[in-house]
């Protein structure tokens, strides 16, 4: 995305660390958890991906419209997912907002999405106010709600790295946060 390389690469460097951190997640017992882990390791290392900084490495239009196909696939397949339930609406937000992102991107690559109009895009600044309220609830949540304990999980009775539910929040709150900011640089 645009923006200086620091900042570029700190965001590189969370999105793959969150999406190794999904990776992870994976290895969990419980079904839904490894389904919902697989698309958010998905997302976080699409994200890396796309957050690597314009002046280091500018991705030719196909790549751009190739992110837009799997991220637009995989919101098709939160969409299918939110049948069972509604907490996949934030799954289908999150990949709906990077294959929008993605979409802009092959419209004006190597070129701010907004330059020569005024003002911000009407999804754009949706897509900010939605990922802005669900960074500060998140973060509320991470810090304000107990952890229960679980049983099983490793070897002491403790659950395993893939299933600590504060570990999940976190994860969550990253992409959240790294979402918001790769909108703002849009």
């Amino acid at each position: 995305m645009h923006g200086p390389a620091s900042p570029g690469w700190l965001l590189v460097a969370l999105c793959a660390a969150t999406g190794a951190y999904c990776l992870l997640r994976m290895l969990s017992t419980a079904g839904e958890q490894r389904r919902a882990a697989g698309g958010e390791a998905l997302m976080g290392f699409g994200m890396a991906a796309m957050a690597v900084p314009a002046a280091v490495l500018t991705p030719p239009r196909w790549a751009w419209l190739v992110y837009t196909a799997v991220f637009g696939t995989a919101a098709l397949r939160a969409l299918w997912a939110t049948r069972t339930g509604p907490h996949h609406l934030h799954h289908l937000v999150g990949a709906f907002a990077m294959a929008y992102m993605a979409s802009a991107m092959a419209a004006t690559p190597g070129h701010h999405h907004g330059s020569g109009s005024s003002g911000v895009p009407a999804l754009t600044a949706t897509l900010l106010l939605y990922f802005t309220g669900y960074v500060l609830l998140s973060g509320v949540r991470l810090v304000s709600v107990p952890v229960l304990a679980t049983g099983g999980g490793g070897p002491t009775g403790s659950p395993g790295w893939g299933d600590r539910p504060e570990l999940v929040r976190a994860c969550r709150l990253s992409m959240g946060i790294a979402t918001l900011a790769m909108l703002i640089t849009l």
